[in-house]
């Protein structure tokens, strides 16, 4: 199946300022604020980490992330928030819930997407189809064909979100799952390359869509030895055009504060990551003008 129609096909089944990114001369009364919120690889870590932890102690823990989301919805109520992947596995919630509760407490902190990471195959695709069927918000996914599969048609390839007149399209992108996962746990999910889907991906966004904002949630890692053979995030910014931001997963990378990529166009790209277990919760602030050009401020939230 060609590249454009398995994206086509899918969509339809279902303060810190950085460098170059200033608020240049924008008048405050005429901008409009977007905030994107996000996390990644939570690897189930509900609870805040005990006192005695070495190097997390009295961080994270899921009632502690919902005040930080409820705060700045309060403030700026066009936030969106979402999460990069790697929901599951790491403490006996999994073991014993199979993801179920991992997911209830997403709906609960009102998550508006997420994509998948290579641990939410686990416990098997079968089982992720049924612990995703309970999601109140959406999965994306633009680079996994689970055609044959009973994951198929609980992804999107992309979805658009309002806020304030900008339109923010928003794709998801999966790590190559040969190696790395057991076949019998992915079974028949085919994955494609993420570097020419989200060429495809961000043209329909922004050609055909008409995005003001496009953002990617990845799993595929912030960075590789260039030995490696694993496409990254930091490739991914270089090598494609039309993406405005990229949050990452996978690698378990602590950013301080956003790498900033030029793209194939010679356009910033914002990657960012927040580390793991929750601990961490990433804000990228997008300032739009009445022309809907773009300025940009990020900070880092310790949980």
């Amino acid at each position: 199946m060609k590249r454009r129609d398995f994206i086509i096909q899918t969509a339809a089944a279902t303060t810190l300022t950085l460098t170059g990114f200033g608020l240049r001369s924008f008048s405050l009364a005429k901008t409009k604020r977007i905030t994107i919120l996000h996390t990644n690889d939570t690897h189930s870590h509900l609870d805040v980490f005990p006192a005695s932890d070495a190097k997390f102690a009295n961080q994270g823990g899921a009632a502690k992330r919902a005040t930080i989301f409820n705060k700045i919805k309060a403030e700026n109520p066009n936030t969106l928030i979402f999460d990069a992947g790697d929901m599951f596995q790491g403490t006996p919630y999994f073991n014993y819930y199979g993801g179920e509760l991992e997911i209830k407490i997403m709906n609960m902190l009102q998550y508006d997407a997420a994509t998948i990471g290579n641990h939410e195959f686990d416990n098997g695709v079968n089982s992720l189809a049924e612990q995703i069927s309970k999601a109140d918000f959406t999965v994306l996914n633009a680079n996994y064909d689970f055609t044959n599969t009973l994951m198929n048609g609980f992804t999107k390839p992309y979805k658009i979100f309002m806020k304030d007149g900008i339109k923010i399209g928003v794709f998801g992108l999966g790590i190559k799952l040969e190696g790395l996962v057991n076949k019998s746990e992915y079974g028949e999910t085919v994955w494609n390359n993420p570097i020419e889907i989200a060429q495809d991906v961000s043209r329909i966004l922004k050609d055909d869509l008409k995005c003001d904002l496009i953002i990617c949630l990845s799993h595929l890692g912030y960075q590789y030895s260039s030995k490696s053979q694993m496409i990254s995030d930091l490739d991914l910014a270089a090598q494609t055009k039309n993406i405005d931001l990229i949050i990452g997963g996978h690698t378990h990378t602590f950013l301080e504060k956003p790498t900033v990529v030029i793209n194939a166009e010679g356009k910033e790209v914002i990657v960012n990551q927040v580390g793991c277990y929750g601990v961490r919760v990433g804000q990228i602030d997008f300032y739009f003008d009445e022309l809907k050009n773009k300025s940009t401020t990020a900070r880092v939230i310790k949980v």
